[in-house]
């Protein structure tokens, strides 16, 4: 069956959204736990309820099943909350309680208050268990030529720790804490790629973000159905000719050039990763090939491409 563009918008943004069905939303909230740190009475992410159930009795966390609502209470600045978060994944982790952890990646993401100020730091393996927003950056590879745009896509690795085998786009990757979104591109463009630091630092261009609420599945690893709210900061890269993308590391298996249509013809298959297919239909509306004329869900699709989170961001 034939993937629509809208069915892969659903695919990568699959949590109801207040501004296409706020009763459905609405519904689906009053479902989870929130969680919250000491002091900061808004919410910093959605769990799952076996989740924030793991955490009851465990030291500096307060379960309040009345208001629904998981509090970090331990630590009074960002180092002190990160120590306690840190302590309390490592002791899940040795449980084996949780599958996602064993993707561990000894990564840390940054959580942000609502004034953008540092609240914690969490391992990037657990980041789905508090539905917490992560960033990363995606770069689109492509060259122009006289019959039409053909656009660098990566297959991943069949041993990659989560979506393993699926289509990817020219590189992608996430923000670590204490990272800038440009750096982290020029980082994962040697390493993903072999692209030559000076072309990324002078040719690499920044075209905004998309926002997701994501809901993951089997093809993520580990629990399904924990949340994964994304901010990605989205970049093009014209290459000559003669630049010829490489796996730089174990990640990746090979470089397809494709054309506009043969990239279509995947997407449709549906071989893409889920947020790497959200990537290239921005791509295209972007570069006029997704137009309203074109495209019946194009108004929807714009509007999920950009959603607004109710938890703090950037």
């Amino acid at each position: 069956m034939s993937l629509t563009n809208l069915d892969l918008i659903n695919a990568v943004d699959g949590f109801p959204y207040y501004q296409v069905d706020p009763d459905l939303y609405a519904a689906s909230i009053s479902t989870y736990y929130e969680l919250r740190v000491t002091d900061h009475a808004y919410a910093l992410g959605y769990i799952l309820p076996s989740v924030a159930e793991v955490f009851r009795g465990v030291a500096h966390w307060d379960l309040d099943d009345e208001d629904r609502i998981l509090t970090l209470t331990g630590g009074t600045t960002a180092a002190e909350r990160s120590a306690v978060v840190a302590t309390t994944l490592e002791a899940l982790r040795k449980t084996g309680h949780f599958k996602v952890l064993d993707k561990w990646r000894n990564e840390l993401y940054p959580v942000y208050g609502r004034n953008k100020e540092l609240l914690f730091d969490v391992e990037r393996a657990a980041s789905p268990l508090f539905g917490v927003v992560t960033y990363g950056v995606h770069l689109t590879a492509y060259v122009k030529r006289d019959d039409g745009l053909r656009i660098w896509v990566p297959r991943r690795a069949k041993t990659k720790q989560t979506y393993g085998g699926m289509l990817d786009n020219a590189v992608a990757g996430g923000i670590a804490t204490g990272e800038v979104a440009f750096e982290s591109l020029v980082r994962e463009c040697a390493e993903e790629a072999s692209l030559p630091e000076d072309l990324v630092r002078s040719e690499a261009r920044t075209v905004g973000c998309i926002t997701y609420f994501y809901v993951r599945d089997k093809s993520a690893g580990g629990e399904t159905g924990l949340m994964q709210p994304e901010v990605e900061y989205v970049y093009d890269l014209e290459l000559p000719e003669d630049i010829v993308p490489k796996p730089g590391d174990d990640e990746v298996e090979q470089f397809y050039l494709w054309t506009v249509d043969e990239v279509k013809d995947h997407l449709a298959k549906g071989e893409f990763k889920p947020n790497c297919a959200a990537v290239m239909i921005d791509f295209f509306i972007r570069h006029g090939m997704l137009t309203p004329e074109n495209e019946k869900d194009f108004i929807e699709i714009v509007a999920r491409l950009h959603r607004k989170f109710e938890f703090p961001t950037l």
